[in-house]
C-alpha cells in the first residue's frame, strides 16, 4: 500500500505542475536542512562567543597581571618616599644638634620583653663605643651597650635596667626617667616641691654624661601624690620605638651637667 500511495504521488501533479512526491520530499529535505542549517549557525555562534570569551579572559588576565606590577611598584615607590623623609628628618637633626653623629640602620629588635634592644648596623669599625647615646628626630632612643666590628645593640630607654637624667622643660625640676619594660617610663627622685602637671615635656639633663642636654625623652602622662610627695609620675616616650628604622648615635663626647643652680 505504500508502494503504490509513492507510485500514484510521482504521477500525480500538484496545482503548481509539480509532481506531489517531489514535492513533499523537497519540503520534507527543505525542513531538514533549515533544521541543519539552524544547528550549524548555532554552533558556530557558540565556537564564536567561546573564542571571544577566551580573548576577553586572556585580555583580563593580562590587565590583572599589570595592574599587580603597578601596585608593587607603587609600594616600592612609597617605601622610598618614606624612607627619603626619614632619612631628611635625621640629616635636619644632625645639623640643628652640632653635634659629631653617625647614622645607623636598625637590622634586628630583641623578641624578649624584659630586655628592651635593638641591633644596628654600625660598630667599632665607626668609631662606635660604649655608652654613646643614640637618638632620632623624635627624640631619645638609648644607648649602646655592646659594639661588636660592624653592629652594636642599643638598650632602649624602655628597658628595665635603663635610666637617664630627665628635667621638667617648664619648671626645671628635676629627676631620673627609668624604663620598666613597658611602652611608658617613670619619673623618678622627684623633689617634693617640684612643679610638675600633666602634659609637661620631660628632656635631658645631662647629668649622667650620656645624653646631650636638652633632647627630648617625652611628656608627663600621669601624676599621682601621697600627701605632699610624689607617688607616681609616668612619661609617654617621645619616640616610638617599634616604629623605628634609622638612629643617629652621637659620637662627641657629651659633658657631665650638674643640677641646675650648680656649677658644671
Amino acid at each position: 500500500m505504500l508502494g503504490h500511495v509513492i507510485l500514484i504521488s510521482a504521477q500525480v501533479n500538484s496545482r503548481s505542475g509539480v509532481p506531489v512526491l517531489e514535492s513533499v520530499t523537497f519540503g520534507v529535505f527543505a525542513e531538514v536542512q533549515r533544521g541543519s542549517s539552524s544547528g550549524v549557525s548555532g554552533l558556530r555562534d557558540v565556537w564564536n562567543h567561546y573564542i571571544r570569551l577566551r580573548h576577553v579572559e586572556a585580555e583580563n588576565t593580562s590587565l590583572k597581571r599589570e595592574l599587580d606590577e603597578v601596585k608593587i611598584q607603587f609600594q616600592e615607590r612609597r617605601a622610598l618616599a618614606d624612607r627619603a623623609r626619614g632619612l631628611q628628618a635625621l640629616l635636619e637633626l644632625r645639623d640643628r644638634s652640632n653635634l659629631q653623629t653617625i647614622a645607623a640602620e636598625i637590622i634586628a629588635s630583641s623578641p624578649s620583653p624584659d630586655f628592651r634592644t635593638l641591633t644596628i648596623d654600625k660598630g667599632t669599625q665607626y668609631g662606635l663605643q660604649p655608652d654613646m647615646a643614640v637618638i632620632a628626630p623624635g627624640g631619645v632612643v638609648g644607648r649602646v651597650v655592646i659594639p661588636t666590628a660592624r653592629s652594636a645593640k642599643v638598650q632602649l630607654l624602655s628597658d628595665r635596667n635603663a635610666a637617664v637624667g630627665a628635667l621638667i622643660e617648664r619648671s626645671r625640676a628635676q629627676g631620673v626617667a627609668m624604663g620598666g619594660g613597658d611602652p611608658r617610663l617613670r619619673l623618678e627622685y622627684v623633689s617634693e616641691t617640684a612643679d610638675v602637671v600633666v602634659g609637661d615635656l620631660v628632656v635631658t639633663s645631662g647629668i649622667d654624661g650620656i645624653f646631650p642636654k636638652g633632647f627630648t625623652i617625652g611628656s608627663v602622662d600621669i601624676v599621682e601624690k601621697s600627701g605632699p610627695s610624689y607617688k607616681r609620675i609616668t612619661i609617654k616616650p617621645a619616640v616610638d620605638f617599634s616604629s623605628l628604622e634609622e638612629v643617629l648615635v652621637v659620637l662627641t663626647p657629651t659633658p657631665i651637667h650638674q643640677a641646675e643652680g650648680g656649677h658644671e
